[in-house]
């Protein structure tokens, strides 16, 4: 499958969860430090409902990984920034994701 990007920045391998989207383009659109965004897989789940969640879990070689909550599903992000885990939660946050 050919890879598609968004701004260059977003790569979308395959789909986003319903609200997500949105916010990781506010995200990369309000902050050039972040240089890219990989959504991964879907998984549904019973408890994610209402707006979208998202939790910085671990670090990873070149960023942080993510888990987004939204519509019965959650997905993976992995997050290509020299950030530390508060600065990324913040511009989360100023982007309209609930941190938890």
């Amino acid at each position: 499958m050919r890879l598609r990007t968004s701004q260059d920045r977003l790569k979308i391998e395959h789909s986003i969860i319903d609200g997500v989207r949105e916010i990781l383009e506010e995200v990369l659109a309000q902050n050039p430090e972040i240089r890219s965004i990989i959504p991964g897989v879907i998984r549904k789940v019973r408890d994610a409902r209402g707006k979208v969640k998202i939790r910085v879990t671990v670090p990873v070689q070149n960023g942080w990984k993510a888990i987004a909550l939204s519509a019965g599903a959650r997905q993976e992000l992995f997050i290509s920034t020299e950030w530390s885990k508060e600065d990324l939660e913040k511009a989360l946050g100023r982007a309209g994701a609930i941190l938890g």
